[in-house]
């Protein structure tokens, strides 16, 4: 049966899911004022650079004596450093809750456990762990992003039935095969407009010709990222259509302009670990990579994904290029496969 502790808590999940593409790089956060068994005020971080969820919920009680014997609610330990906003600790303590529950503690180096220990050094009674697994799963890609220096990677791709990703295509002349319906195509460009990121190869761009926007839900679109060994990617290609950032691996030196980056690395080192570096340094916590094979291949070889999202049509191809072999025997609990979508198998 659900303890009150975990109904207020599952109240705050489900308000923090509201941020979903908006608050990142910050996590999602929802926050629950309870006085005398009901809700007196709740709020989340709506988006980055704005109030956070404590901040909102606070501001949100009418009645401000109250707050002198309520407890808070939150999804995730309360920041006590300044960024683009001041410490939640510091309000906390001002307002004079007595009583703050926490899921789970905050990675982020400036916040993990400083928070907790300042409300517990103010005299407030702190509570943790309260339905943490959950918690922990929604913001499963800012903590990833914090404990491995590198974004939370989707990798993505739709198949036929035997198991191909496209025909054998050797110029763009001949557009590749649609696998999608239009209610998937859809949940690609959600999935986009949650991403900060999303990555294609080189063949991919010069073939396909993609924008890698958001244009089929509503959102953001992403920091589109490609790799450009040579500089082969024609100046008239859509990534540089100046609709989203457009960040360029190359071995090349290139000035950019139009809201597209030129950035060199070393070929003949680990490409991937020098681009996820620079991700990471740019706080873009999440990485949808679309393709192609070579890509993906590369980062199922190396070991780099999080989350696998294949779509599985009914189309038969019966030869073609192979799509990205999976060895799910790898597969931890933290690594999911998906397949989704009104023709999935």
């Amino acid at each position: 049966m659900e303890t009150e502790e975990e109904k207020y808590m599952a109240r705050c999940i489900f308000l923090a899911r509201h941020g979903a593409g908006r608050a990142d790089p910050n996590p999602m956060v929802g926050a629950v004022v309870a006085y005398r068994g009901s809700i007196a005020g709740e709020g989340y971080h709506r988006r980055y650079g704005q109030a956070h969820a404590e901040v909102n919920a606070i501001a949100s009680v009418k009645d401000r004596s109250a707050l002198r014997h309520a407890t808070l609610y939150v999804n995730l330990e309360p920041c006590n450093h300044h960024g683009k906003t001041p410490p939640c600790t510091d309000l906390i303590i001002k307002e004079g809750i007595p009583r703050v529950v926490i899921a789970c503690s905050d990675p982020y180096p400036d916040v993990s456990g400083r928070g907790i220990s300042r409300l517990r050094e103010a005299g407030v009674e702190v509570i943790t762990g309260v339905m943490e697994r959950e918690a922990r799963e929604l913001n499963r890609v800012f903590i990833t992003s914090h404990t491995r220096k590198r974004p939370y990677i989707y990798l993505k791709w739709a198949q036929s039935a035997d198991g191909f990703i496209d025909r054998v295509r050797t110029d763009a002349s001949l557009p590749p095969v649609i696998f999608s319906s239009p209610a998937t195509l859809q949940q690609v460009h959600k999935k986009r407009s949650e991403a900060m990121a999303v990555m294609a190869g080189t063949r991919t761009a010069l073939l396909d010709n993609p924008r890698l926007t958001v244009r089929l839900w509503s959102g953001r679109s992403p920091t589109r990222v490609v790799l450009d060994r040579n500089l082969r990617i024609p100046q008239s290609s859509r990534l540089f259509d100046g609709e989203a950032p457009t960040l360029v691996f190359s071995a090349l030196e290139r000035t950019g302009a139009g809201g597209v980056e030129y950035i060199t690395i070393d070929f003949e080192a680990d490409v991937l670990r020098q681009v996820l570096a620079h991700l990471y340094a740019r706080r873009l916590t999440s990485l949808l990579v679309e393709g192609g094979t070579m890509l993906l291949d590369s980062f199922l070889r190396a070991g780099l994904w999080d989350e696998i999202q294949v779509e599985t049509s009914s189309l038969v191809l019966g030869e073609g290029v192979k799509a990205p072999y999976v060895e799910t025997r790898t597969a931890t609990p933290s690594l999911k496969t998906y397949r989704y979508g009104e023709d999935a198998v």
